[in-house]
């Protein structure tokens, strides 16, 4: 642990999509600083790996919940009933995504709607879910993971960039709503994050070559780049940032 946020210890932390890759790496980070975390996943190997891992680092122990994110009313339940048990959430990050690549011909209404789904509805329904909770607690802080894919033109995925940048614009408004409530409301903007999935799928001798040409630091951005963000916009250090679009690309744009 380099930096310790006093303030995250004992905090009740929300995170969707915390699994694999980005959202595991989130969940260790507030896991080392002692927060009481919460995430959800439909990935259960993984998710129970990732619960023993912190367990074995001597961290605060995680809590995972299968929810398929896909169902509204599972998710606002699930997140309700964390809410009944343990209090207030003090800090939601609304992570997960699903940025497989497509062609405009594949693309059907259910694809686009799915896409929709995954990239953007939930982010708007756990916020709705969380916020009496943090209003009567005065306070909390939200943070959305957005892309720079739909920021470089990127092609091949249109439905994913189209809802990326609806993340933007969700982050705004929900900063105006509920400032005044002294809850923050700040994205994270990676860029290309080398979780196992993207080396796996995409990361070619090439494709690195050109992404470190494209860079301004000469090396590979990783999931823990993007946690480091979170924790500071989740603590209370990050007092008075709302609004805000935060890119953690290593100087690629």
């Amino acid at each position: 642990m380099s930096v310790i946020y006093s303030d995250l210890k004992d905090k009740k932390v929300f995170i969707t999509g915390g699994g694999s890759g980005i959202g595991a790496s989130i969940v260790k980070h507030f896991c080392e600083q002692g927060s009481n975390v919460f995430f959800i996943d439909i990935n259960e190997q993984s998710s129970n790996k990732l619960v023993l891992d912190c367990k074995n680092k001597k961290f605060s122990v995680p809590t995972f919940i299968n929810c398929d994110l896909l169902n509204i009313k599972f998710l606002k339940d699930t997140i309700s009933k964390i809410i009944s048990d343990n209090g207030a959430i003090d800090i939601l990050v609304n992570n997960a995504a699903n940025d497989e690549r497509h062609s405009i011909d594949e693309v059907t209404e259910e694809f686009w709607n799915e896409r929709m789904n995954i990239n953007l509805k939930h982010y708007f329904f756990t916020v709705q879910s969380v916020k009496k909770a943090m209003i009567k607690n005065k306070g909390g802080s939200i943070i959305n993971i957005g892309s720079v894919s739909w920021m470089i033109g990127q092609g091949g995925m249109a439905a994913y960039t189209a809802a990326k940048s609806g993340v933007v614009g969700l982050t705004r408004s929900f900063a105006r709503d509920l400032g005044e409530f002294n809850i923050r409301v700040n994205s994270v903007v990676p860029g290309w994050v080398m979780t196992e999935r993207q080396v796996e799928k995409w990361l070619t001798p090439e494709s690195e070559s050109d992404m470190m040409k494209k860079q301004c630091l000469k090396h590979k951005l990783m999931p823990s780049d993007i946690a480091k963000a979170v924790l500071f916009f989740g603590s209370d250090q990050s007092s008075g940032c709302t609004n805000q679009d935060y890119i953690v690309d290593k100087g690629w744009l």
